[in-house]
């Protein structure tokens, strides 16, 4: 298995395992070609996939304002899970951010999303209750 950098090569076999994992929230425009092709010009060196036998077995989103990290799309074929591909994706990602003077990462998981949300805890993300997520649609 190998970590590398996400190109919009990848988009077509990323977004298949995007839709095929479960938990997942899509959106047709933030994630079509074109909406994943600006966050990856904008982000070149903080999104990755896992690559095992030529195959897109993982995925990871991440990227930040100069501020603030933010972590979106992971996702990990399931039959590839649990074997430390989810980590060494978010590894991947927190160390990118480091490196570009990042010190704070945050995400958004659904909260029925009970595989992911503990994917997260056991990774250091915590949950924040003093907060309200918001969001309004600029189309």
């Amino acid at each position: 298995m190998r970590i590398r950098n996400m190109t919009m090569d990848d988009y077509d076999r990323v977004y298949n395992l995007w839709i095929n994992t479960h938990g997942m929230g899509m959106n047709d425009i933030d994630d079509s070609r074109e909406g994943i092709g600006k966050y990856l010009g904008r982000n070149p060196g903080t999104c990755f996939v896992a690559e095992k036998d030529g195959a897109i077995v993982g995925v990871i989103l991440c990227g930040h304002d100069g501020r603030r990290g933010f972590i979106y799309h992971l996702a990990v074929d399931v039959q590839e899970r649990n074997r430390g591909i989810g980590t060494a994706l978010v590894d991947a990602a927190v160390e990118a951010l480091r490196k570009e003077g990042i010190t704070k990462a945050a995400l958004v998981a659904f909260s029925n999303n009970e595989t992911g949300n503990a994917f997260w805890e056991k990774r250091g993300f915590t949950v924040r209750n003093d907060l309200v997520y918001r969001n309004k649609s600029l189309l």
